[in-house]
């Protein structure tokens, strides 16, 4: 796994992770967040980092100097819109793009494009999220918790952070969140895969039980690899799931 930056025009800064497990590239990049209410800013960051983005992606596969790049997307214009339960997806004319994905974490609007066919999810959460009696058991796992407090010298806050961001990046890519998914019907596992890499990035071998099973019945006997990164006071983590498997029942 190797990971490629570009600076942006401006405050952001775009990233190719390159490759994952059980995927391809993953494009990403942040801007300072919107204040709160802020509707049509909000819109506006999100259309610019989707822009960011698509022009990052863009040049992987035409290199500076090859053309069709400007003209293409004067020909078919880049819309976001929404699935039935709030899952963001690109129309490129009348054609579906690949998969995009939002979070809000740490001051800063994120989103994670999607290099291949599969379905992708991000998400930033904060340590300061988990301070105080928040009710872990019924989130995660007790051998989740151990195994995260491990990777982070045992704060809990922090490890909380990492197992939810996980879970959270999971659902959004099944384009379903919480509404149809139980936070304990997500089993993080480890490996030697769960290893903090060169660039920072862990990744984790996840798998879906009880419920969650019976929705997608075909993850069956399949690892959902997520990827995350530590942050200033959060984890961002990102997970790819081949589109095949979001179909439930």
């Amino acid at each position: 796994m190797r990971v490629e930056t570009t600076m942006d025009r401006g405050q952001a800064t775009a990233h190719r992770l390159n490759p994952v497990q059980g995927g391809g590239h993953v494009f990403y990049a942040s801007l300072p967040a919107p204040p709160e209410g802020s509707g049509a800013n909000g819109e506006e960051t999100r259309s610019r980092l989707v822009s960011i983005l698509w022009d990052y992606r863009a040049t992987t596969k035409n290199p500076p100097g090859k053309q069709g790049r400007s003209s293409s997307r004067a020909a078919f214009p880049i819309r976001l819109v929404r699935g039935p339960l709030g899952k963001p997806f690109l129309l490129s004319g009348d054609h579906r793009g690949p998969a995009i994905s939002f979070s809000q974490g740490g001051g800063k609007l994120w989103v994670a494009l999607c290099g291949n066919d599969s379905e992708i999810g991000i998400d930033a959460a904060g340590s300061d999220e988990f301070r105080g009696g928040y009710p872990v058991q019924r989130v995660f796992h007790p051998e989740e918790l151990e195994h995260a407090l491990g990777l982070t010298s045992g704060n809990r806050e922090e490890a909380s952070a990492l197992l939810w961001s996980i879970k959270e990046a999971l659902v959004k890519a099944l384009g379903c969140a919480f509404h149809l998914v139980d936070p304990l019907q997500i089993s993080i596992r480890q490996s030697s895969g769960s290893l903090v890499t060169g660039e920072g990035w862990c990744a984790f071998p996840v798998s879906l039980t009880g419920k969650a099973l019976q929705r997608f019945p075909l993850a069956t006997g399949r690892s959902l690899w997520v990827h995350s990164l530590p942050q200033r006071g959060m984890w961002l983590s990102i997970a790819l799931v081949d589109r095949s498997l979001t179909s439930h029942a």
